[in-house]
């Protein structure tokens, strides 16, 4: 009579494993799937921000380009300036001043203003040639931009490596159905449940992109 009970204790027992062996193994597989998902997707936008800091990188080197072009354009009237004063020609000097470009001639007259401290109007912040700032905007986001792709990779790397080690309860998980004594089969399943709880629990302190 007790070696009855001894085996329905011991079928019941493996009937309880056994669900639970598969519920372990449903609930991974749709979890290493879900990680697959979210990895690809933060690899996508991983992309994204890339492509748009390349493409600001191109629009502030454009930007710069327009930028140096004026610079230089004013260098050569303002040059040309210089000359007329140091030859004591002042009518040639009034007509150079008036073919100054509009940022320039802000610059200038700040300049005149201050008593011409400064070694030259370029020397002031006043002096913003057409370009400067758009430049500057584009090479900020191209930054921001370059550094969201860097996280949304890391985001798709830890989605990865949870990938793993969901991966590895479905080994745990898988060799404590083979043929060995109770209490180790006992221990994988445990220790395959305590891993897939920390998974899970770190994946839950993971951002989501759908």
């Amino acid at each position: 009579m007790a070696e009855v009970e001894r085996k329905k204790t011991k079928k019941r027992e493996k009937s309880v494993t056994d669900i639970v062996t598969v519920f372990v193994l449903s609930i991974t597989a749709v979890l290493t799937a879900w990680c697959g998902f979210e990895s690809s997707k933060w690899g996508g936008e991983m992309s994204i921000a890339f492509s748009q800091a390349s493409s600001a990188r191109i629009q502030a080197a454009a930007a710069q380009g327009e930028a140096r072009d004026a610079q230089g354009y004013d260098l050569a009237i303002y040059t040309q300036w210089v000359l007329a004063v140091a030859d004591e020609r002042p009518a040639l000097a009034d007509y150079i001043e008036e073919r100054f470009t509009p940022h320039f001639a802000v610059a200038f007259d700040a300049w005149e203003a201050d008593g011409r401290a400064e070694n030259g109007p370029f020397a002031l912040e006043e002096y913003v040639p057409p370009g400067s700032e758009e430049a500057a905007e584009m090479t900020e986001r191209a930054d921001a931009k370059f550094a969201e792709a860097l996280e949304n990779n890391q985001r798709g790397d830890n989605y990865s490596l949870l990938t793993v080690l969901f991966a590895l309860v479905l080994f745990l998980t898988a060799m404590s159905q083979r043929n060995m004594p109770t209490w180790i089969r006992r221990v994988l399943l445990g220790l395959a449940i305590g891993v897939g709880a920390v998974g899970l629990v770190i994946m839950f302190t993971f951002p989501i992109k759908i």
